[in-house]
């Protein structure tokens, strides 16, 4: 069963049910938060980054190919699975996004007064060429502590399964698994066959509209093959004092990781 909050303008909190149920799960979908009106603003601003990007002009990987810098091997290779990190600092634009009240209200439910970023990305799927995420967590990428950031996945497209809607496993953020290279790219992680695939929940979204997911959730993308490009923006979130395990630094505030709300 999917679990559904209702996004409204301003929206203050989740009510008790939904926390719960996030809590247990380790995902929500909240739905539909930017108007018509904004939807084609951040979809002109996104294609204008990634054309830029597709020339040379901004730095991006296409995820669906194991890693490279050879900027013709990533545009015309068969797959295609752009990712540009920290949109926010491409656009104005996209840095308003990441503070989006819309947004921070429902984060603040579920982290806490105190919201700091931790990055956000672009994640384009074209149409027809759309590589796969395998099954994963975030946080075997990212290897933070304490492990409980927190991820709002935007889209700005409509989105189904066969154009690359997420798909998570309820109840997987109360684990680590661990994970190896995915065959089909070196940029990638799978989770392999410790992900029960049986219990899949398949969310569908509205262009506009957000899942949150906790960073130990396994989640996972099919590859687009419809003739409907997949324009997503994954914005993750931390509280203050959270640390990297991989250099044991804590990530401090600074222009790439703002401190969005605190509440003192």
């Amino acid at each position: 069963m999917q679990n559904v909050a209702t996004a409204t303008q301003g929206l203050r909190a989740l009510n008790p049910e939904q926390v719960d149920a996030f809590w247990a799960d380790g995902y929500l979908k909240v739905g539909k938060i930017l108007t018509d009106d904004e939807i084609e603003c951040y979809r002109a601003e996104y294609d204008r980054i990634f054309a830029e990007a597709r020339a040379g002009k901004v730095n991006f990987r296409n995820l669906a190919i194991d890693n490279t810098d050879d900027l013709d091997a990533k545009n015309k290779a068969g797959k295609q699975l752009l990712q540009i990190m920290q949109m926010c600092e491409q656009s104005i634009l996209f840095r308003r996004l990441v503070g989006d009240d819309r947004i921070l209200d429902v984060i603040e439910d579920l982290l806490g007064p105190n919201i700091q970023l931790f990055h956000d990305q672009g994640l384009w799927k074209p149409a027809y060429t759309g590589g796969p995420v395998h099954w994963h967590q975030d946080n075997a990428y990212w290897r933070c502590s304490p492990p409980n950031l927190v991820s709002a996945w935007l889209t700005l497209d409509d989105v189904t399964r066969e154009n690359g809607a997420m798909q998570f496993i309820p109840g997987t953020h109360l684990q680590t698994v661990g994970h190896g290279k995915a065959s089909t790219s070196n940029a990638l992680l799978d989770s392999g066959d410790q992900a029960d695939t049986s219990r899949a929940v398949v969310v569908d979204l509205p262009a506009g509209g957000i899942t949150i997911h906790h960073c130990q959730t396994l989640h996972m993308t099919e590859p687009n093959t419809t003739p409907n490009q997949r324009r997503a923006i994954a914005i993750h979130y931390m509280v203050p004092g959270t640390r990297s395990l991989r250099t044991g630094d804590y990530l401090g505030v600074s222009f790439g990781r703002p401190l969005l709300r605190a509440r003192i």
